[in-house]
C-alpha cells in the first residue's frame, strides 16, 4: 500500500502474466448457485421530482442515507445517484428480499428529508447534474470522456440501472456452461434492454430513443463500453479485449492522475511507461472497461434502464435469473434468441444493428418483440422452480401482460405523459 491509499501489486506485470491472471480472475466456474444485483437511484425531491435538488442538500442527505446499517454495500455516483450492491446470494429471494429491505431503510430516511428514489435510465427533467463526487478516478474519469463528447459526462452524473450479477457457469458445455452463458448474454442483452427500456426523456426533452442511457453508453467512448467477440473463447477474447483497451488513467501517490491518450494496456506493460505496471493497476483498469457485459469471476449483466415504482427493479432480476439458472428456460431461451445473431451482425455490442434498435425503438421492434414473448414466457415457467415467491411471480406476470405482450416498455409510459 502507497502512503496515498492506492495498493501497489508487488514487482512490474509481465504481458504473459497478465493475460494468465485474467484468464483466472475474469471467469469463475462451477454450478450456478449465487444471484446478485446492484442498483442504482436518482434522487429526488419527494413533492416534485422536476425540482432540482441542490448539491448541499443532497450531500447532507445522502450523510444520513450513510449512517444506516444495510446488509448492501452502499456507495454513490458522480451525480450523486444512490447504489445498493447486494451480497452475493445464496437464492434469488434471498437477494431480493435483503435488498427490498434495504430500500425500505433508506427510503424511510429520505422521506423525512423531502426526498426520493426515482427509477429511471436517465433523469427525465435534469440534464446535465454537475458532479457531487470529486475525486482522482472521477477527475480523470471526465478528462478522459470529455474527449469522446458530453456522452461520458451524462453517464456519470445522469443514468441510474439495474445490475443483474448471475454465476459464470459450468466448465463444461451446455445450457449452464459458462461458454454459452457468455453468449445468451449478449443476444439475450438486447432483449432486455428494449424491454426494460426507460429513458426516453433527458433534461425535459425527448431523446429519440426508448433507452436513452443504452444510448450514452453507445456513444460513450471508441472501445471502453464496447464488448468483445461472443463467438470467440470467452477467456481469451476479454483478456485480449482488457490488455487492447485503452488505459483510462494512471493513478498518482500525491496530485492529479495522469489520463494518457492512446495507450492500451499491453503498451504500458511493453514499454514500462510512464512507470511499470502491476497487478492492482491491471485489476483496477479492468474496473474501468464499462463492456454491456462484464466478467468479473461472475457475470455482471449492466444493460437494463433503472426501473420505476418500488419494486419495479425485482422484474428485470428475477427474469434473468429464471432465464439464466433454470436448464429448461435457459435452453429454450437460447433457442429463441440465437436468430438475433444474424440481425447484430459482427459488430460488438451496443454499437452493432441488433443493439442500437432495442435502445432506439424498444419492443415496438417486430424482432425483439417475438423473443421477448418468448423470454418472458419461459420465465414465467421457471421462477417457481428458481423459488420465486408469489409476489414476485405476480409483478413478472404484470409486467408480461402490460408491456411485453403488446409490444410496449417502461419508456412508452412517459412519452404518453409528455405527448
Amino acid at each position: 500500500m502507497s502512503s496515498s491509499g492506492i495498493p501497489r501489486g508487488g514487482p512490474p506485470l509481465a504481458e504473459a502474466e497478465a493475460e494468465e491472471l485474467l484468464r483466472c480472475i475474469c471467469f469463475k466456474t462451477g454450478p450456478p448457485r449465487t444471484v446478485g444485483v446492484e442498483l442504482e437511484w436518482l434522487v429526488h425531491e419527494l413533492r416534485d421530482p422536476r425540482l432540482p435538488v441542490r448539491p448541499p442538500r443532497l450531500a447532507a442527505a445522502l450523510d444520513t442515507v450513510r449512517s444506516l446499517p444495510l446488509v448492501s454495500a452502499l456507495t454513490f455516483e458522480p451525480g450523486g445517484q444512490l447504489e445498493l450492491s447486494s451480497r452475493p446470494a445464496g437464492s434469488l429471494m434471498e437477494c431480493l428480499d435483503s435488498v427490498a429491505a434495504d430500500l425500505r431503510a433508506v427510503r424511510s430516511a429520505l422521506g423525512p428529508l423531502g426526498l426520493t428514489l426515482s427509477g429511471y435510465g436517465v433523469d427525465p427533467w435534469h440534464a446535465p447534474r454537475g458532479r457531487v463526487l470529486h475525486e482522482p478516478r472521477y477527475d480523470a474519469m471526465e478528462a478522459a470522456l470529455d474527449r469522446t463528447g458530453p456522452a461520458g459526462r451524462a453517464m456519470m452524473c445522469d443514468s441510474a440501472s439495474v445490475q443483474i450479477c448471475l454465476d459464470a457457469g459450468h466448465e463444461e458445455p451446455g445450457p449452464l456452461g459458462y461458454h454459452r452463458r457468455w453468449q445468451l448474454a449478449h443476444l439475450l442483452g438486447a432483449v432486455l434492454v428494449a424491454a426494460f427500456a426507460n429513458s426516453p426523456l433527458h433534461g425535459g426533452r425527448r431523446t429519440g430513443w426508448r433507452s436513452t442511457r443504452q444510448a450514452l453508453w453507445t456513444n460513450l467512448d471508441p472501445l471502453r463500453a464496447l464488448a468483445p467477440s461472443p463467438d470467440g473463447e470467452p477467456r481469451a477474447e476479454y483478456a485480449a479485449h482488457v490488455l487492447d483497451s485503452p488505459v483510462m488513467c494512471v493513478r498518482a501517490d500525491e496530485g492529479p492522475w495522469d489520463v494518457p491518450e492512446g495507450l492500451t494496456f499491453r503498451e504500458w506493460l511493453r514499454t514500462g511507461l510512464p512507470r511499470p505496471a502491476d497487478a492492482d493497476d491491471l485489476r483496477y483498469h479492468m474496473t474501468t472497461l464499462f463492456p454491456p457485459v462484464r466478467p468479473r469471476g461472475h457475470l455482471e449483466l449492466r444493460m437494463v434502464d433503472a426501473q420505476s415504482g418500488t419494486d419495479g427493479w425485482m422484474v428485470p432480476v428475477a427474469v434473468t435469473t429464471a432465464v439464466f439458472d433454470d436448464p429448461e428456460a435457459a435452453e429454450t431461451v437460447y433457442r429463441a434468441v440465437k436468430p438475433l445473431a444474424e440481425r447484430a451482425g459482427p459488430g460488438p455490442a451496443p454499437r452493432n444493428p441488433l443493439w442500437v434498435a432495442a435502445a432506439r425503438d424498444g419492443l415496438s421492434d417486430p424482432e425483439l418483440h417475438a423473443a421477448a414473448l418468448a423470454v418472458f414466457s419461459a420465465a414465467r415457467e421457471a421462477l417457481p422452480r428458481v423459488g420465486a415467491s408469489g409476489e414476485v411471480r405476480r409483478a413478472v406476470a404484470a409486467f408480461h401482460e402490460r408491456y411485453v405482450i403488446p409490444g410496449s416498455c417502461p419508456a412508452d409510459d412517459l412519452l404518453v405523459v409528455t405527448s
